[in-house]
Parts: C-alpha cells; structure tokens; sequence
C-alpha cells in the first residue's frame, strides 16, 4: 500500500494533457478503493488522491499561490448518512440538504440546501438539482455562490450518479475549487465525471 501512494504523487513526466492525467488518476482511485465499499472510506481516499496529486503536478494547477487547487472534497445527501443518536438541536428537513463528506482543504460549509422547489443557492446546489456538472469560470461573478474560501475564484462540481434498475439516484457531489480563474476546463470535467462514476458504483449505499 506504501507504494501505491508513492506512486500516486510520482506521476510521469510523460503525461502532457489533462485528459491523461486524469486517466492516471482514474487508475490510482481504482486500485486504491479495490476490495472496500464502504462510502465514507472509499471518499476519504479519492479526495486525498486527487487533492494531493494535483498539487504534485505543476503542470496544470501545482502548488502556486495563484493556480493551485485549494480544495477537494464530496458533499453527500444526508440521508446516506447513519441516523443521529439524539435529537438536532435546529429542526432541518433532511431531505433537503447536502452534509459535508470526506474532504481536503480548509474547513467548509456543514450543509448545503437542496430544496427541489426553491432556487439552487451555490454551485454544489446547482450540480445537485441539475443532475449535471456545473463549471464556474469566475465565482465571484456567479449568482448565489457559496464562498466559504474567499480566495477561490474557480469551480467545479460534479454530481455522483448511481443507475440501479434503470432509475439514477443522486448522491451527492464532488466539488473542486482553484485559485485561479477559468481553472477548470472540458478535460477537468471529462476526467472528473469518470471519476464520480467510478465511485457511485464503488459504494455501498
């Protein structure tokens, strides 16, 4: 297992795109969560994969105070997660909120709403109600954006989709914010939605 992560942050030089370097990421989560399917686990280990490979490889984002990726992490619907023991001291409708998950960064929001008959409030928000992945070029300048890092200027958020007898359950997102603006591109959100594919169908839910 030491040599799996050793070789997750030793990514070749030979790697000259995006979408090669988010295949190689591909492979080093796959074999990394291999034989465990428990969510909280599996999530632990992409985050931290993907958080610290990114930071590893200058080529794209690297450690830059100006380009690097400063966080990397899931939010998951809170109804995957085990019942709370005692009563919330806030009366929250669980079915409408997103709790925070395994994650690489500064601290984040606990929740995010998802309320399906009100308008979206921040990009994991978005991603979650549309089904789809929603890429933010400049977050300062998109609507109802959650800023809890007031140096992100970029974004990406990718829903987890899961298909089970041809109905698709969503179950939460996996959210990435850069320091630099338009951070993210098609090749970022090629190789992210492979990635979130990979572990909806990984988990158990």
């Amino acid at each position: 297992m030491h040599l799996l992560f050793e070789q997750v942050l030793n990514i070749s030089s030979s790697i000259q795109t995006k979408t090669e370097f988010w295949d190689h990421i591909y492979s080093q989560v796959e074999v990394l969560i291999d034989g465990q399917r428990h969510w909280i686990s599996n999530l632990a280990n992409a985050s931290s994969v993907i958080f610290n490979a990114l930071l590893a490889f200058p080529k794209f984002f690297g450690r830059s105070e100006d380009k690097a990726v400063n966080w990397c992490g899931f939010y998951i619907h809170s109804k995957y997660f085990p019942a709370p023991r005692h009563p919330p001291t806030v009366t929250i409708n669980d079915a409408d909120r997103l709790l925070l998950g395994p994650f690489c960064g500064k601290p984040a929001c606990q929740f995010i709403l998802v309320d399906p008959k009100k308008a979206a409030r921040g990009v994991c928000s978005e991603a979650y109600l549309q089904r789809q992945t929603v890429v933010v070029g400049d977050v300062h300048s998109h609507p109802g954006h959650i800023a809890c890092d007031g140096d992100t200027k970029s974004e990406i958020v990718i829903p987890l989709i899961l298909e089970v007898g041809g109905e698709s359950h969503v179950l939460g997102v996996l959210d990435l914010d850069c320091l630099a603006v338009d951070g993210f591109n098609d090749e970022d959100k090629v190789g992210l939605e492979k990635i979130a594919r990979l572990l909806a169908n990984a988990c158990n839910w």
